[in-house]
């Protein structure tokens, strides 16, 4: 199994987590952490991390996160652990690298038992709710979903994915567009005006929000993925036409294997015109200030009841959004749009206007939260406590390894991408690496003198190039790693394919990729079979 940086393995990290929860009351009925500090975690899907600081963010007003920076700190380099919904919520919730817990897609992530910082809380003495998705455990998403990841390898290329559209819907008074959303939204609301203020215990409040997420696309079939970005005229007039920038696209020829497949999955191969282009972006930028009011909303809450006295709030994303940059939309990608994340903290203690520009991720908000609380962790993890970075020296009793690295690492397993890609970024330094790393070419990129990721300087820059790769190498054995994902994928596709039947051939052409599929299903089919049937793993090791 993959090591953590301590050479400490998955299971040994669940056995320590188990540890921390052999705590009782003390003689007199109390939790020894009864006193401590709330939390609110709001964690939104597919916010791009830079519309957080300038210049992005002067696309799009953001009121909400904007009183985030104004009154506490902004983190400049924050990252997705892996950038797709699934692994990325796990590592926030675990503290762990996805390869430590094997979270390879939206399928396959922790089990529905797996001990979080929320479970930590609630045994000393917490109370804990949740409104809305957490998407950390194992089995959910649609069967397309894991059905394309388990086939990444296979020998063809189809869409899977609906061409990214818009939508406008309503008037120019319709605010609310995400139902759904605003829901959850307001039983938060709701529960922190009347429940939270009647507690005699601290508590815990996370709060999952869909938004900014492109919406469903009908046309794709029932198992339909999400590329329609919609919004009302009330929420498109906030932004800035004029500032939405067209993102410049390599040629065809130019483009990394890897982001063609990425590309022509995603359905974005074709032709865009400009104005299709600059709507997406545009209509993105309003989705996201649709959900800056609902994050605005729960400050509302806990200043009109006092309780932002004591109470810290986080706010991030599980990943970015592309919207159309590298000739794509969603996530999957290791580029800045997809894998930068937004990262905000406010609380007692912490001053106002900071921007952090150390590198950290969403691993890190586990130690984070035990931190504020000032809650023991019996065990290691991936992440580090953010609030030694703060100004002020703001520490809580607990302490934590500091040992703070210069780097951040990123990997992704799933669907939309056809190798295991890892993502190891240092100073002005992105290292991507891919499969073993040798049978697909590495990208590196200078984010300082080319922050549109669009010149590969791996070659011209070889000495880097190979220690960066070192560095990768000492985290994790990523070779070994994606033999284990491709070991992963073919198995669970047999079992699924055994599972079906008789019904194999009809369910496997009725999938997102239908529309490809079922001009020549048997070509398709063939593909998946010589695949089967291939004796080794992609790497040409024995499977």
């Amino acid at each position: 199994m993959a090591k953590s940086l301590n050479g400490q393995t998955a299971t040994a990290v669940t056995v320590a987590l188990a540890l921390c929860f052999s705590v009782a009351p003390q003689a007199d009925g109390r939790w020894p952490h009864g006193g401590g500090a709330n939390v609110v975690l709001v964690t939104c899907d597919s916010l791009d991390g830079r519309l957080t600081f300038a210049p992005k963010n002067q696309t799009i007003e953001l009121p909400n996160i904007n009183f985030m920076k104004d009154r506490g700190a902004v983190f400049l380099n924050a990252y997705s652990n892996s950038p797709i919904c699934c692994p990325s919520r796990a590592a926030l919730w675990s503290g762990l690298y996805p390869h430590l817990t094997e979270s390879w897609n939206n399928y396959k992530c922790l089990s529905n038992d797996y001990p979080t910082w929320m479970d930590i809380l609630k045994n000393y003495g917490y109370y804990t709710k949740v409104y809305g998705k957490t998407d950390y455990t194992s089995g959910h998403h649609s069967i397309s979903n894991r059905v394309e990841a388990w086939t990444r390898d296979v020998e063809f290329l189809l869409r899977q994915e609906g061409r990214p559209t818009t939508a406008l819907i309503g008037n120019e008074t319709t605010v609310r567009v995400m139902d759904r959303d605003w829901e959850n939204t307001d039983k938060a609301v709701e529960w922190i005006r009347y429940k939270a203020t009647q507690l005699s215990q601290p508590f815990v409040l996370s709060l999952g929000l869909n938004l900014p997420h492109p919406y469903p696309t009908p046309s794709m079939g029932e198992a339909c993925g999400g590329s329609t970005f919609k919004t009302s005229p009330y929420w498109l007039k906030k932004v800035s036409y004029e500032l939405v920038s067209i993102p410049k696209w390599l040629p065809f020829f130019e483009m990394h294997p890897v982001d063609y497949y990425s590309s022509y999955t995603k359905n974005c191969t074709s032709d865009f015109t400009q104005k299709e282009i600059k709507n997406i972006r545009a209509f993105y930028y309003a989705m996201c200030a649709e959900m800056d009011l609902m994050l605005g909303k729960i400050f509302s809450a806990l200043y009109d009841t006092g309780l932002q006295n004591n109470t810290y709030i986080i706010f991030t994303s599980d990943h970015g959004e592309l919207a159309m940059e590298h000739r794509q939309f969603y996530k999957m990608s290791m580029y800045e749009g997809s894998s930068h994340v937004p990262l905000l903290l406010v609380g007692p203690g912490v001053s106002g206007g900071q921007q952090i520009s150390n590198l950290v991720s969403l691993v890190d908000i586990f130690p984070t939260i035990l931190d504020i609380a000032g809650v023991p962790f019996v065990g290691n993890l991936s992440g580090f406590s953010l609030l030694p970075l703060l100004s002020r020296g703001l520490r809580k009793k607990i302490s934590f390894n500091n040992s703070r690295p210069n780097w951040v690492l990123s990997e992704f397993h799933g669907c939309n991408v056809n190798a295991s890609t890892y993502m190891f970024r240092t100073g002005k330094w992105k290292y991507i690496a891919y499969a073993d790393g040798v049978s697909i070419p590495s990208q590196l990129f200078d984010l300082i003198a080319d922050p549109d990721e669009l010149t590969n300087v791996a070659t011209k820059y070889p000495e880097v190039t190979n220690i960066l790769d070192g560095k990768l190498h000492s985290i994790l054995n990523y070779p070994e790693v994606s033999k284990s994902v491709h070991r992963y994928n073919k198995l669970q596709f047999i079992n699924w394919k055994e599972s079906l039947g008789e019904n194999y051939t009809n369910v496997i052409a009725n999938l997102r990729w239908h529309q490809d599929w079922q001009k020549d299903p048997m070509t398709y089919q063939n593909a998946i079979e010589q695949w089967l049937c291939f004796g080794t793993d992609a790497y040409g090791s024995q499977f």
